[in-house]
């Protein structure tokens, strides 16, 4: 058998796995999974079909299998297995706890099917991979925000948050539907329609102190994610570059993430902060006077100009 017979019929199986674990396939999803060409790709349907395989195909929508076909569970090489691994550990990880648990009963199944001296090629590389992460990335009140999060988009449900908003005094209640989540710079944060400010919003996982799910329906047809996410990024950002004391740097390890923390190094007795932050104007000039006598800022120069503007507010106020 030649290796281009045995590739077809690899890509073939891989495309009726695919099927399975989706409700609708378009044809071009797997063109690029595969890299090939979407004629290729209509030829292995039509192969699929001529051996017995329900398929039906909508124009401009995709493929699907018929309702109720199912083979039997298809078992994993162990370097599949292993893949699961490192998800497993980011699980653990960054998400919360409803969803870690539900993710570790699927590796439990997972492992249930593997050969014996899989199971043990697993394990030896279980034992072995750590995922460290300093950042608490959801509020110990709310330890199941994600999961609810994912569930009332599935279920286009609203959900009513306790959300303790950077810029408000008060933790407030605000009804939204999600559209989206996405993790960006150490942080969960869910985009919605917020009711309470009638428009569009991104809400911080670790600001959330409680999150309930409603039987009200979505009273909006939402665009995709990623068409707010486009519409944010045409919001100017700005980097920030400070040089912190390090006896007073750890004091602001928790503080930091509030304001774009994004990365930091050490360079002699002083610790380099980079942030990136649209609060260039109010919220971070004024945290800086905090601690500013033990930092130094490199960069920009209009933040400087800002921190100087403040305390000559400051200054004429104590005159």
């Amino acid at each position: 058998m030649s290796d281009e017979t045995l590739n077809k019929f690899d890509r073939i199986v891989a495309i009726l796995i695919q099927l399975q674990s989706k409700k609708i396939v378009k044809a071009q999803e797997l063109a690029n999974r595969f890299e090939v060409s979407l004629r290729t790709i209509y030829r292995d349907i039509r192969t699929l079909e001529a051996s017995g395989v329900p398929i039906y195909s909508e124009a401009g929508v995709g493929y699907a299998l018929m309702d109720g076909y199912r083979l039997p569970p298809v078992m994993f090489s162990r370097e599949e297995a292993s893949s699961f691994i490192a998800a497993e550990k980011l699980m653990q990880k960054f998400t919360d706890t409803t969803l870690g648990n539900h993710y570790a009963s699927a590796m439990y199944k997972l492992k249930a099917v593997l050969r014996t001296d899989d199971k043990v090629w697993v394990e030896r590389i279980e034992s072995n991979v750590l995922m460290q992460s300093s950042e608490k990335l959801f509020n110990d009140k709310s330890p199941n925000t994600l999961a609810l999060l994912f569930e009332s988009i599935a279920q286009k449900t609203q959900v009513l948050l306790s959300y303790d908003a950077f810029n408000s005094a008060e933790i407030t209640e605000r009804k939204i539907e999600p559209v989206g989540v996405f993790h960006d710079n150490n942080n969960w944060y869910v985009v919605g329609y917020c009711h309470l400010r009638k428009d569009y919003r991104q809400f911080r996982a670790d600001r959330i102190h409680k999150i309930i799910k409603t039987e009200a329906a979505f009273t909006i047809k939402h665009n995709s994610l990623e068409t707010y996410l486009d519409k944010e990024k045409t919001i100017s950002t700005i980097k920030i570059r400070i040089l912190v004391e390090k006896e007073i740097a750890h004091y602001l390890a928790y503080e930091r993430k509030y304001y774009g923390f994004v990365s930091e190094k050490e360079i002699g007795d002083k610790i380099e902060m980079t942030f990136i932050t649209r609060e260039i104007e109010e919220g971070f000039p004024r945290w800086y006077l905090m601690f500013g006598d033990y930092a130094k800022i490199l960069e920009p120069e209009k933040l400087k100009t800002r921190v100087l503007e403040l305390l000559e507010r400051n200054k004429q106020k104590l005159l």
